[in-house]
């Protein structure tokens, strides 16, 4: 138990871990829907040019 607590100090410690792993979570998230919607802008852009050919 002394290590979760490291020293009295544990609360801060553990909870700045849990904010840089949700931050971590929420940058990944954002970046996977970022690169979906790119590549779907992709996918449209082409299918409209072979239909112009």
């Amino acid at each position: 138990m002394d290590i979760l607590a490291m020293g009295g100090y544990g609360y801060y410690i553990w909870s700045s871990f849990g904010l840089g792993l949700a931050v971590l979570v929420i940058t990944v998230v954002q970046a996977r829907r970022h690169h979906d919607a790119v590549y779907r802008e992709i996918e449209q852009r082409l299918k409209a040019m072979e239909e112009v050919k």
